[in-house]
């Protein structure tokens, strides 16, 4: 199904709310929407692909970018450096793709704060969504959490943690799906992306 405009999506969520599944879902449906590749400082690991798994910056080649306003979002993670390239958003809604970002509420504000003070004429400015998917409670996401049995006590605990802070910001997004359901969330994600880039009845 290709029958939507391109737009950048923007989709974050907290650890273990269901974003990677509903995600991937949205990339299976529409195939004229792909993830968003960023920019990193640190090695390739494992069998990863320049370009494909992220594009491998030197930190001087990525600060210097930075400096340049090439970003639309970065941040350090782990003593590394991560952004999103503007042109990177822009080629593929030239080349008539969507673009999936699925990225933490730090990152969607920058973005956020850089599409809201550009002008009328910006390739991205009129063309993206942001959307935060939320598990129905806390107490919920502690059950999933749990119920995975891939974290310790302590990890979880870290987990919530972040998620309450997290979800606390659903407000600054302008949709919220609740994953209590992951096929009705999923309907509800998939409506909000026809609807906002256009597809047709």
């Amino acid at each position: 199904m290709s029958d939507i405009r391109p737009i950048l999506v923007i989709v974050s969520a907290p650890s273990g709310a269901g974003k990677t599944t509903l995600c991937d879902r949205l990339l299976e449906e529409f195939d004229s929407m792909v993830y968003s590749v960023s920019c990193t400082t640190r090695a390739p690991r494992g069998e990863e692909v320049d370009g494909e798994d992220y594009f491998y910056l030197s930190e001087e080649a990525f600060l210097t970018r930075v400096a340049q306003g090439d970003f639309l979002e970065h941040a350090v993670v782990h003593g590394h450096h991560y952004g999103t390239l503007r042109e990177t958003v822009e080629e593929a809604l030239q080349d008539g793709l969507s673009i999936l970002m699925d990225i933490d509420v730090q990152g969607a504000a920058q973005i956020r704060e850089s599409l809201e003070a550009a002008g009328g004429d910006d390739p991205i400015a009129g063309h993206w969504v942001d959307i935060f998917i939320s598990p129905p409670s806390i107490d919920d996401l502690r059950e999933r959490l749990e119920g995975r049995g891939e974290d310790t006590p302590d990890v979880i605990e870290a987990r919530l943690e972040n998620a309450g802070t997290e979800m606390a910001r659903a407000s600054e997004y302008r949709h919220l799906v609740i994953n209590d359901s992951l096929d009705e969330a999923y309907r509800r994600l998939r409506d909000i992306v026809w609807c906002e880039a256009g597809g047709e009845a």
